[in-house]
């Protein structure tokens, strides 16, 4: 059975292909199969590339910072489980001590 190993790529790379997207005129289909990668990569390195755009941003800070928000999301459902268990268990000895 093979294997397949994930390619990445670099943000120079992103950004070149977004431009020539751009630039060209050519669909981004075309563009796609000239630089050899997936056409849905390309439409979504142009959508982040827009969305950072509209916020003033570079593509890397917009996903630092969805990155982070992700992060601190998971930790904010940690720490509402953690105390939601602390009341349950101070209800319960408050009871028992009564």
């Amino acid at each position: 059975m093979s294997t397949k190993t994930r390619r990445s790529y670099t943000a120079v790379f992103k950004e070149e292909a977004v431009r020539l997207v751009r630039e060209s005129g050519h669909p981004v289909t075309q563009v796609a199969r000239d630089l050899g990668i997936a056409d849905h990569l390309l439409y979504r390195w142009r959508a982040e590339q827009q969305q950072a755009e509209e916020r003033g941003q570079t593509r890397q800070s917009l996903q630092a910072e969805q990155t982070e928000l992700a992060q601190l999301r998971r930790e904010n459902a940690v720490l509402k489980q953690e105390r939601d268990f602390l009341k349950r268990a101070a209800a319960f000895f408050a009871r028992e001590s009564q």
